[in-house]
């Protein structure tokens, strides 16, 4: 049986900067307000570009700012939780200090120190660290403690992955699996939210959506909705008609170019896995040792380093060939940036050398994004006051820079610190890309970036004509992109390996597989057969169920829609637990169909299109 909301968001319309986020003016009738309801369990992916408003609803929820219409309801006794991306440490001694600090939200109090402990211990974190020496990484880990010590019946976690190294993006994700509670999550980790959500918000150009699909659904839900908008387009005036193609082309037909991408991306990969042994040693099999030396512009030969007794890179060998990209992937602390630094001569070896070609011109984006002062125009940091930029080499007006960087023209006279911190990660990136260079350095890239900008920065880094050194703890990200891994275990070894994380990963769990393989062969039954393939051809059931089921879920959809508002009221089960609970069965009957009905669909498009 469905529960009643924790907490709902009622006719929802709010005013931010002279124009309207959610909802419109009085009478506006073209822009409906938002409505929200959470469930006690729900797990929740929220998706929007950057500036849709994601961060203020989280400050609308956790009732930090007064909407101009609409209503907030709470189950009384509810705890709401919010961890924010950039919590403020000022003014606190240490970590802990500002953990049990009383004063972090409203509503919010302060955890007990033992719990605090408690979760800090598992995450790695010393809470005695003071706050003005602590790293980025320390920050989210003691605000991630915070959090999950208030246990909290609703959290809301803003980019909760940003800082977190991969053993600490694990744990926080079996602890999520394990959560009772509810969440709420944006984020731009492609696989924390594939394993984690089973529903999805999207905010889009002032409105909200849902649908009672994780994020592993939400691509495929966002071309349906985009193609649907383009078909009514066709109806409508030019205006229109231009809008929803450049949607189709932005969102749909980009997904589509990147799938050609990958498939150059795994091309590459298998000629590089052919250069690289088992020890890490780039080595000629398919060209001539002398033409593989032409093409290399980065050659460590036998890089070691330490700091005082700790080893942090044991002696290890790459050549790095042009057109490379090569990813760096390990646990904070384990040497990524140390290695980076050795790999482009800002810091020299204990042992071996490395011999960088006099051709490289290197471009170097890091975590940093602090550079842009607030008080500059976009025209300023792109162009320096001007109307034209020089992008790669070739003159282009900076108003067609920034569309190709998913910005509305009309923001070229904008200040920085009006932008949002996704916009800003975004116009550095459109600086920084437009100056010509053969090597590209990418410290945490991803972070702060929305999931469309991501695309786009995957499709510039896909065409980028020289070589990438890229450090990142975006799993998704780093499959989707590079040809090569670098993996750091925190014992100074370094595994090379052709592909992505997950490619690293693989290569990690060997060993263990191995082992427990052995002495167990016999015992194993055959592998079964390799399914047979699907015939392409569809019967007429199948045609007809492909034609009529998208109907069907969206009557569905507009079911669960109406039943869900219904059961909002938080009067209705004391004034008629016969109807409420009457209709939640009917909701639950509906979602159940829903995702019958769509697991079929799917089906059949894959024969259709395959």
């Amino acid at each position: 049986m469905a529960q009643p909301p924790i907490l709902s968001l009622e006719g929802i319309a709010l005013q931010q900067g002279g124009k309207w986020l959610f909802g419109g003016a009085p009478g506006d009738e073209t822009r409906d307000p938002l409505d929200l309801h959470i469930g006690p369990r729900d797990r929740l992916a929220l998706i929007g570009r950057n500036g849709a408003g994601k961060t203020t609803l989280f400050r609308l929820i956790k009732d930090r700012i007064e909407p101009d219409r609409g209503m907030r309801k709470v189950k009384p006794g509810m705890r709401i939780v919010l961890l924010e991306q950039d919590p403020d440490f000022t003014g606190y001694e240490t970590l802990m200090d500002w953990a049990l600090a009383e004063n972090q939200g409203a509503g919010e109090h302060p955890p007990q120190p033992h719990e605090v402990e408690a979760i800090a211990g598992q995450l790695g974190i010393e809470m005695a660290t003071p706050c003005k020496g602590a790293s980025g990484g320390e920050r989210r880990r003691a605000a991630i403690a915070r959090a999950l010590a208030q246990d909290p019946d609703l959290l809301l976690m803003d980019e909760p992955t940003n800082h977190l190294d991969l053993a600490a993006i694990d744990w926080l994700e079996d602890w999520l699996t394990r959560y009772n509670g509810a969440f709420l999550v944006i984020s731009h980790d492609r696989t924390f939210l594939k394993r984690l959500t089973r529903a999805t918000l999207w905010l889009d150009r002032g409105s909200m959506r849902r649908k009672e699909v994780g994020f592993g659904g939400y691509e495929a839900w966002e071309e349906q909705v985009y193609a649907e908008e383009a078909r009514a387009a066709e109806k409508l005036d030019a205006k229109l008609k231009l809008e929803a193609h450049w949607l189709e082309r932005g969102v749909t037909a980009r997904r589509k170019r990147n799938q050609g991408r990958l498939e150059k991306l795994w091309q590459m990969r298998e000629q590089r896995a052919a250069m690289i042994s088992g020890g890490g040693t780039a080595k000629l099999k398919l060209a001539t040792e002398e033409d593989f030396k032409s093409k290399s512009v980065i050659v460590a030969e036998n890089i070691s380093k330490s700091y005082d007794d700790r080893t942090i890179i044991k002696p290890f060998s790459l050549r790095v060939q042009r057109g490379d990209r090569i990813g760096i992937v390990g646990a904070n602390g384990a040497g990524k940036t140390t290695l980076l630094k050795m790999l482009t001569g800002e810091l020299e070896p204990d042992s071996g050398s490395v011999t960088i070609s006099n051709k490289l011109t290197g471009v170097m984006i890091d975590q940093q994004r602090s550079l842009m002062a607030p008080d500059k125009t976009v025209r300023d940091v792109l162009a320096e006051g001007g109307d034209w930029i020089d992008v790669q080499g070739h003159r282009k007006h900076v108003q067609a820079h920034l569309k190709d960087f998913l910005f509305d023209p009309g923001i070229v006279d904008t200040k920085v610190g009006i932008l949002s911190g996704g916009e800003r990660s975004r116009l550095l990136l459109a600086r920084e890309f437009a100056k010509a260079s053969n090597l590209l350095v990418l410290d945490e890239p991803t972070n702060d970036l929305d999931l469309e900008t991501l695309d786009l920065l995957q499709e510039v880094i896909a065409d980028y004509e020289g070589t990438v050194l890229l450090v990142s703890h975006d799993r998704d990200f780093l499959d989707r992109t590079v040809t090569i891994t670098l993996g750091l275990d925190g014992t100074g070894h370094v595994d090379v390996v052709a592909g992505g994380y997950e490619d690293w990963a693989k290569k990690r769990r060997e060993p263990t597989q191995r082992k427990a393989a052995s002495g167990s062969d016999a015992a194993k039954p055959s592998p079964p057969p390799p399914p047979a393939p699907k015939s392409s051809k569809l019967s007429y059931k199948d045609q007809r169920d492909y034609e009529q089921l998208p109907t069907r879920i969206e009557e569905l959809e507009a079911a669960i829609v109406k039943g869900e508002a219904i059961l909002a009221d938080p009067g209705l089960y004391t004034a008629d637990p016969q109807k409420f609970a009457t209709i939640s069965k009917g909701v639950e009957n509906a979602r159940a169909e829903k995702d019958a009905a769509e697991e079929r669909w799917l089906e059949l498009a894959e024969l259709v299109e395959g």
